[in-house]
């Protein structure tokens, strides 16, 4: 049905004032929120929906600022290395890559994420072998196969290791290739529509995987269709040295020199910044897609969230590729961040509030849909979390947030993306699992195989 009434549940809407109801009520016609408040709703007199959510949290639905999708074939690998020598140990295996892979890999995380809470997924994809056959299509496939809100970020790669570059030059595209096919990208898949499931952003890889050219000339390309921009920036201490010998300035000073700061780019990782590269960041409002577990994992280092967000960056959380953090689910992202931040910055240099806040209108605003999804408001579309928070894992918390977000990551009992029900009483309803993670075996198997 096209209406549906929530009803009994703590609620966190995430709205500007923070608003938060003890016990209250979301009413959901055709993908958009009608209403949020106190108390039981009013019943429409029209056919509806109705979900009882007591001993449940609704929430905006978790936002995934950055990800790659296609390496859920390949967790596991390097588990012990640096950032260079990860990636240089897997871009031989991300070279047998082709269509099939992708889509199955996609699928799972996908399946992962929305089990975790997650309603929209910017996934950054930067590898095309030659013979991959068409990996936007994949991921798009994907997308609407389990329902989830995709911004697939067209990534590219120009700069092999024989121009300096860390990738194999047979997985990198040449410059011209590389814009034509973002620009295809663009033109076939892009929806800019709020209740459209799928849009396109312009994201060469790196720095150091990428020249000058092709960064500039697809600055000038995102922003004459008038879509966002999205690179990885200042993630480790090799990753600046390499920049500072090769350029003479540091990552952040190098995105300027090219146009890369503004309101229409987020940056991915930004652990390592000058006092001087955050204020600029907030002056621009350029965002940053933390991805705590990724960077604990790869040792790079922690990003500044505390002066970011004093300084009026936005900042989003992101899972990053799950060859890199194997869980794959975004939920467990909000306690990440606050361990995180508070290790480095003492106990209040994240609250339980702001962390949600990262998870949902900081990465609202980092994709440039804060007026669209991240907040439990009417208008908003319909994108919303329902944990369920009376188990034994979270009972005797008695803040509801503080429960999601300090407490063992919570099942998602309802997940909606548009009005549309994902995840219902804690189980996929969009796609059989065992079919999928079977999918995934497959895929596996195969791009080892293929890459051998």
């Amino acid at each position: 049905m096209s209406r549906l009434v929530i009803d009994n549940a703590a609620i966190a809407t995430v709205d500007a004032a923070g608003t938060e109801h003890a016990s209250g009520h979301v009413v959901v016609h055709n993908g958009l929120i009608t209403a949020v408040g106190p108390g039981p709703a009013s019943r429409p007199a029209e056919p509806h929906s109705y979900l009882d959510a007591g001993g449940c949290l609704v929430t905006p639905g978790l936002v995934n600022t950055h990800h790659h999708l296609y390496q859920w074939a390949t967790r596991g690998f390097a588990q012990d290395a640096t950032l260079f020598e990860w990636l240089t140990a897997l871009y031989p295996v991300w070279g047998g890559l082709d269509a099939e892979i992708t889509a199955a890999a996609s699928a799972a995380g996908m399946a992962r994420l929305a089990l975790t809470g997650c309603t929209t997924v910017a996934d950054h994809h930067y590898v095309f072998p030659r013979t991959g056959g068409d990996q936007i299509a994949a991921l798009v496939g994907s997308a609407r196969r389990i329902g989830v809100r995709l911004h697939a970020v067209r990534g590219s790669m120009d700069r092999g290791r024989s121009h300096g570059g860390l990738p194999p030059d047979e997985i990198v595209e040449d410059t011209e290739q590389a814009l034509i096919g973002t620009e295809q990208a663009i033109a076939e898949h892009h929806d800019p529509d709020p209740l459209g499931l799928v849009r396109i952003a312009v994201g060469p890889c790196s720095p150091f995987s990428v020249s000058r050219e092709l960064m500039e000339q697809a600055a000038v390309l995102a922003r004459r269709h008038g879509v966002r921009l999205h690179t990885h920036l200042a993630e480790t201490l090799d990753e600046e040295e390499q920049c500072l010998a090769e350029n003479g300035c540091t990552p952040a000073q190098y995105a300027e020199q090219l146009g890369w700061l503004g309101e229409d780019v987020w940056l991915a990782h930004t652990v390592h910044l000058s006092e001087e590269a955050i204020k600029r960041f907030g002056a621009t409002r350029t965002g940053s897609a933390h991805c705590p577990s990724s960077n604990g994992r790869l040792g790079a280092g922690t990003a500044p969230v505390r002066q970011l967000l004093e300084a009026g960056a936005p900042v989003g959380l992101g899972v990053d590729g799950v060859a890199s953090n194997e869980s794959g689910g975004l939920g467990e992202e909000l306690r990440q961040a606050l361990l995180v931040a508070r290790l480095h910055g003492g106990p209040k240099a994240l609250t339980v509030r702001e962390a949600l806040w990262l998870g949902t209108m900081g990465g609202a605003h980092c994709l440039g849909r804060a007026e669209e999804i991240g907040s439990i408001e009417p208008g908003k579309v319909a994108d919303l979390a329902v944990w369920r928070l009376d188990g034994l894992d979270h009972t005797g918390i008695t803040d509801p947030v503080g429960a999601l977000v300090l407490g063992p990551a919570p099942r998602v009992d309802t997940l909606l993306v548009g009005g549309k029900t994902v995840v219902s009483q804690g189980e996929l309803r969009t796609a059989e699992v065992g079919a999928v993670a079977a999918d995934l075996r497959a895929a596996c198997r195969r791009i080892v195989e293929v890459s051998r």
